[in-house]
């Protein structure tokens, strides 16, 4: 004979579910932190952190502003990185490419992926990029070099903000740092 649940067998097996249920919404949204923290930084320019732009302002002012490029390599990672010029001045939303240089020094292929962040940090939210190389994983053979251009525009808006409109010049860093290769860097390396 078949024994019928009881109210508290019931209401444990819901509770039991419900922590479940929690406890695999808590993992997942822990994974996501990360894409979806870097998503909104890039969205709102929080923190510092240039919007990417899909395409050009198209409004351009006359006042300029200066951006200085900064290079940074972490230590782990044997390559040259740097900017070809240290500044730019250039008129508030029109575009302006920024080109930086790399080359592995060491005597191995060896992979390495950029961060970058805006000073001051309420420019971040008026400066868009539009091409970059930043977050993409770069593969370099011993002695190789590699040219990494940004696209990029500051939005007139930052003249309307009471914060930022008196900003005059705007850093704009990278710093690579060592990354895992992707299956594909690897047999390239292989072969070549």
């Amino acid at each position: 004979m078949r024994q019928l649940s009881t109210p508290n067998q019931s209401k444990n097996r819901r509770v039991a579910l419900a922590a479940i249920a929690v406890f695999c919404t808590m993992v997942g949204l822990s994974y996501a932190s990360v894409p979806l923290y870097r998503a909104f930084c890039q969205a709102t320019g929080y923190g510092g952190t240039p919007k990417r732009a899909e395409n050009l302002s198209g409004k351009t002012t006359d006042q300029q502003i200066t951006i200085r490029f900064d290079s940074n390599i972490d230590a782990a990672l044997k390559w040259k990185f740097q900017a070809r010029q240290a500044k730019q001045t250039i008129k508030i939303g029109d575009a302006a490419m920024a080109y930086f240089d790399a080359s592995n020094g060491g005597t191995a292929a060896t992979t390495g992926s950029a961060v970058f962040n805006v000073t001051p940090p309420q420019a971040g939210a008026y400066f868009n990029k539009v091409q970059c190389f930043c977050f993409t994983k770069h593969t370099l053979k011993p002695d190789e070099s590699a040219e990494f251009p940004v696209q990029y525009f500051v939005d007139p808006a930052i003249l309307d903000d009471p914060d930022a409109a008196s900003i005059k010049e705007i850093t704009l860093s990278y710093t690579f740092y060592p990354a895992t290769p992707d299956a594909a860097d690897v047999a390239s390396a292989k072969t070549n």
